[in-house]
């Protein structure tokens, strides 16, 4: 009797137990709106030396955000991917830290210019001045994606891709299945026309929101990509609207 009062208190406490710590989530399941945390970029009084390694001291008080929306594709297993980045700022430039965990880089297409997204890459979706709206065939917002080889391409007013390799200093270092992508853009205006000798980035300062988005294009050995992983929860059926709609950005303020 008493051997079998004490089970019965054990199945009891691991109903309870079970009930408290609600369904567990894998690393690339969709959280909802409500779950994705509030953003912020922290600034770097010592800008970080962009070498792909985490040691500067503008990251360390920094809280890590996931990237953990699936905008293409299924759930997948933590180790087929999992991400996640810390972002700061400074008067010249966004600074993005990224570390991705992808157990197949894959880079099959060699022109950069040509398929780019359905290849392992990093993207990086910026509004400067998060107005939102359309920015397909515009720069009123860019969508950086970043190769595994350094270049650097989105899609230009004139409906063709080009590369913006001028726009962002980046390195990437790899070890096992773990990328670290460090990044560091100058934030262009929507005035911004290619091929002109008058751009200039704007200086970033305090208080200062803008449109921001992060995503993963993950390729496992397929003609097209298999997943697109981002960083911020869209809404509807048709969850890969970055490229097209800045209205699906976050917001990202400068504090």
């Amino acid at each position: 009797m008493k051997n079998t009062l004490i089970l019965l208190i054990a199945v009891i406490a691991a109903l309870v137990l079970t009930a408290c710590s609600g369904p567990q989530k894998d690393a690339a399941t969709e959280t909802t709106k409500e779950e994705v945390p509030e953003l912020y970029a922290g600034y770097a009084a010592v800008p970080p030396i962009i070498d792909g390694m985490p040691g500067d001291s503008c990251w360390r008080n920094l809280p890590w955000y996931p990237i953990d929306q699936i905008w293409i594709g299924d759930s997948i297993d933590h180790q087929d991917f999992s991400g996640k980045y810390k972002v700061a700022w400074s008067e010249d430039y966004l600074y993005i830290l990224a570390e991705i965990r992808d157990d197949t880089l894959i880079d099959i297409h060699p022109d950069g210019l040509a398929f780019y997204w359905d290849d392992d890459c990093l993207e990086i979706f910026v509004d400067e001045d998060a107005s939102g709206g359309n920015h397909q065939y515009s720069h009123n917002a860019f969508a950086y994606h970043i190769a595994l080889d350094g270049k650097v391409a989105d899609i230009g007013p004139d409906s063709l891709p080009h590369y913006y390799d001028h726009h962002i200093q980046q390195r990437r270092s790899t070890i096992g299945n773990r990328s670290r992508w460090e990044v560091a853009i100058a934030l262009y205006p929507d005035t911004y026309r290619d091929g002109a000798s008058d751009n200039h980035p704007v200086k970033l300062h305090k208080g200062k929101t803008i449109g921001f988005a992060l995503a993963y294009c993950d390729n496992d050995r397929s003609p097209e990509r298999e997943n697109f992983f981002g960083s911020v929860f869209v809404p509807g059926e048709d969850k890969n609207r970055g490229w097209i709609d800045a209205g699906i950005f976050a917001k990202l303020p400068l504090r």
